[in-house]
C-alpha cells in the first residue's frame, strides 16, 4: 500500500514538473520571439486593410489577396533587406507556418466529412488528374534547356520538387549529382515564392472561365500543403458558391499527390524526363551554344 502511494506521488510530481517545464518553455519562447508574434499580427492587420486588389494583365485578371501582400512585406522585413528580423527569428517564423495552417486544415477535414459523397462522386477524376502533374515536364524541360541547364534540368523539371522528391533524387543520383542540384534549386524557389506563385496562377487561370471551379480545386493539390492552401483559398474567394467544396477537393488531391507522387516520379516522371532530355538536349543545346557564342563574338567586336 505504501509503495503504491509513493508511486502515485512520484507520478504526480513528475507530471507537475513537466507542466512547469512546458509553461516555462512557452513563456520563454514568447519572450524570446515577441518581435515575430507582434510582426505577424501587424502584417495581418495591414494586409487585411489593403484587401483584394485586381489588375487586368491581358492574359487574364491578376488578383492579389491579403496573403500575397503579407508575404511580400514580410520578405522586405527579413534579414536580407530591411533587417527588422534576424535570421534566427526568420527561422522561428517559418516553423510557425504549419501552426498557422492547422486551423485551416482542421476546417478542411470537417468539410471533407460533410462532403464525403462529393469526394466519392469525383473519385475517378481525382485519380486521373494525378497524371496532369506530368504535363509540367513537357512545358518546363524545353525552357530549362533554352536557359542553358544541362542534367540539372532533369531534377528540376520532373515534378514540383518538394521534400519527398528531394529525397528521391538524392537517393537515386547522389547528393552531389547535377540532377539533385536541379531538384534542390526548385525546392528552394518553391519554398520562397511557391505560395505567392500558386495564388497568382489560380486567380489568372480562374479569370479565363475555361475550367470548372471543382477542376481548379483538384488542380490546386500539387503536393505542397502551403501551395494548396494558397491556391484553394484564392479559388474559394473567387467562387463563393463552391467555397466549401474547393478546399476539400484540393486537400484530397494534395493527399493523393503526396501518396502517389513518389511512385509517379520514380516510375514515370524521372524516366520520361530523362528520355525527353536525351532527345531534346542535343538540338536545343546547340541553339543555346550558338546564341552564347554569337553574344560573345558581338561583345568582343564592340
Amino acid at each position: 500500500m505504501q509503495d503504491t502511494f509513493s508511486f502515485r506521488r512520484s507520478v504526480r510530481l513528475i507530471s507537475f514538473r513537466e507542466e512547469i517545464d512546458v509553461e516555462s518553455s512557452i513563456k520563454g519562447r514568447l519572450l524570446r520571439y515577441w518581435k515575430v508574434y507582434t510582426g505577424a499580427l501587424v502584417l495581418a492587420i495591414i494586409s487585411d486593410m489593403i484587401g483584394i486588389v485586381k489588375f487586368d494583365i491581358g492574359i487574364g485578371t491578376l488578383t492579389l489577396f491579403p496573403m500575397v501582400f503579407a508575404t511580400i512585406i514580410g520578405g522586405l522585413f527579413g534579414p536580407d533587406l530591411l533587417k527588422l528580423f534576424t535570421m534566427e527569428e526568420s527561422g522561428a517564423a517559418g516553423a510557425m507556418v504549419l501552426v498557422c495552417l492547422a486551423p485551416f486544415m482542421a476546417k478542411m477535414g470537417v468539410g471533407a466529412g460533410a462532403n464525403l459523397s462529393k469526394l466519392v462522386e469525383v473519385g475517378p477524376a481525382l485519380l486521373l488528374q494525378e497524371f496532369g502533374n506530368l504535363g509540367t515536364i513537357i512545358i518546363s524541360l524545353p525552357v530549362a534547356l533554352l536557359l542553358g541547364l544541362k542534367r540539372e534540368a532533369i531534377g528540376a523539371c520532373y515534378s514540383i520538387n518538394r521534400d519527398s522528391n528531394l529525397g528521391l533524387t538524392t537517393d537515386i543520383y547522389g547528393p552531389d549529382a547535377p540532377e539533385t542540384k536541379g531538384t534542390f534549386a526548385v525546392y528552394i524557389v518553391g519554398s520562397v515564392i511557391g505560395t505567392v506563385f500558386m495564388s497568382l496562377l489560380a486567380s489568372i487561370v480562374a479569370s479565363w472561365n475555361i475550367f470548372h471551379p471543382l477542376a481548379l480545386g483538384m488542380a490546386s493539390g500539387v503536393g505542397s500543403g502551403s501551395m494548396m492552401t494558397a491556391a484553394a483559398g484564392t479559388l474559394a474567394t473567387i467562387y463563393p458558391d463552391y467555397a466549401e467544396v474547393i478546399p476539400v477537393l484540393g486537400g484530397a488531391s494534395d493527399m493523393l499527390t503526396g501518396i502517389t507522387g513518389i511512385y509517379m516520379g520514380t516510375f514515370i516522371g524521372l524516366p520520361l524526363t530523362t528520355w525527353l532530355y536525351n532527345m531534346l538536349e542535343p538540338k536545343i543545346g546547340r541553339i543555346f551554344a550558338r546564341n552564347t557564342m554569337d553574344s560573345k563574338v558581338g561583345g568582343e567586336a564592340e
